[in-house]
């Protein structure tokens, strides 16, 4: 499928040059106060490149319409269309027709529950994790309340917030029918072990669901490799517009129940994209997407002929290697401040099962506090729980206004590491 128009290309350097990367999203040189700001708000959603704008303007200019219409405009929307269904396979690793993009993950993970209900009931089991978002949480929740199936719960070690998969194993059973687990969590970055507890679902006899937006800004996510049945994320998470987009097996998604209206078709991915689509978020997504692509050409090995999926692969690679670089940079920062209290992998050798997301509080200072001094110094965070309500419960934080988070991506630098401890260390 042929590549955004709007994707441009600094000369190709065969290195990685991450403030020729910044240069590419406008936001990181606006001036906010007489200074560009540093954004370590990214779990909440990341800036975007200048190519993404320029898709989403190209679409409103010149290519506004409804889709399946016989005029130009609506020829040249279902091309839009059917490049982000192609572009989002590229990234997952599937078919164009096992995804279906939403308003965001949550409505469509929301749209799917309702869907399972007619394949479970009383007695059946669902197994959660207490280190998810909630929207990887309620919609199950929900589910159980409303056909009478038994909620079953996967712990996490409050000492380095890993999943408990000894438990995690023998929860998994004949009774069970749907594991949702996510692929990494939102406050405290890690990572799990998704292929192996979809693994153990799928000898069950049980559906698997995951929650990769927190884990597709920093690595690669290949559907078939993990073996699960469903999983989602958001776009505007990935350097993208505000969407979603669900995967399932093709089997699963001819099968189960869509609701839709009764004229929109049948066939996939169309009967689970209710409604009209944000055609300009489309055309978005696919500009997002083919900027990472871009990533492993610009500043890697992969030659500009290599198939997307190939020169995604690429990409993450080089992502990956330089957010290692920016893990071990706040890991030994933030252990060299007493005071603080850090949740989460702060084992140098275990950098692998973390993203770079922290998450801690100051016994001196709430969080609000914390992210207000921040904000003060144009330096964006998050204070609060993040719909993380299990962990903050497990944590014991809940009710003490949850924790100070850091996340960083892959066009973040050491020296707002730097900066950032600085102005934490004053505190």
């Amino acid at each position: 499928m042929k590549e955004s128009a709007t994707t441009t290309r600094p000369k190709r350097s065969g290195a990685w040059d991450v403030e020729r990367i910044r240069s590419r999203f406008p936001a990181l040189s606006e001036d906010f106060g007489g200074r560009p700001a540093v954004f370590f708000d990214n779990p909440a959603g990341t800036q975007v490149p200048e190519s993404v704008i320029d898709a989403m303007v190209d679409y409103l200019r010149r290519r506004n319409a409804n889709s399946d219409g016989v005029f130009e405009t609506s020829r040249r929307t279902n091309e839009v269309i059917d490049q982000a269904h192609q572009a989002a396979a590229d990234l997952l690793g599937c078919r164009p027709q096992e995804v279906a993009y939403g308003a965001n993950m949550t409505t469509l993970t929301f749209h799917l529950s309702r869907s399972l209900a007619h394949e479970i009931g009383p007695g059946d089991e669902i197994v959660l994790s207490r280190l998810d978002h909630d929207a990887n949480v309620a919609p199950w929740m929900l589910l159980a309340r409303d056909t009478g199936a038994t909620l079953r719960w996967i712990d996490f070690d409050p000492q380095d917030c890993t999943l408990d998969l000894e438990q995690a194993a023998s929860l998994i059973n004949s009774k069970t029918r749907l594991l949702a687990v996510g692929y990494a969590s939102n406050a405290s970055g890690t990572v799990h072990d998704v292929r192996r507890l979809a693994d153990w679902a799928r000898q069950a006899g049980a559906l698997s669901f995951v929650d990769a937006v927190h884990y597709a800004p920093h690595g690669p996510i290949d559907v078939k490799e993990i073996g699960c049945d469903f999983l989602a994320c958001s776009p505007y998470k990935f350097f993208g517009p505000h969407s979603g987009l669900l995967y399932g097996k093709r089997e699963l998604l001819e099968r189960l129940p869509a609701y839709k209206v009764r004229p929109a078709s049948d066939a996939l991915p169309e009967r689970w994209e209710t409604g009209t689509l944000s055609h300009e978020a489309m055309a978005g997504v696919t500009a997002a997407i083919d900027y990472l692509a871009s990533l492993s050409v610009d500043f890697g090995s992969a030659p500009p002929e290599a198939s997307r999926r190939s020169r995604l692969l690429e990409s993450w690679r080089l992502i990956q290697a330089w957010e290692k670089g920016l893990i071990r940079r706040l890991m030994e920062g933030l252990t060299a401040i007493p005071s603080l209290t850090l949740y989460g992998i702060f084992d140098p050798q275990r950098i692998q099962e973390r993203v770079c997301t922290f998450i801690l509080r100051h016994p001196d200072h709430d969080p609000l506090q914390l992210a207000k001094r921040l904000a003060r110094h144009n330096i964006f965070a998050w204070d609060g729980d993040y719909y993380a309500l299990e962990p903050a419960r497990r944590l014991g934080v809940d009710d003490k206004g949850g924790w100070l988070r850091i996340g960083l991506v892959h066009y973040n630098t050491p020296a707002e590491i730097d900066r950032f401890l600085e102005v934490l260390d004053s505190a």
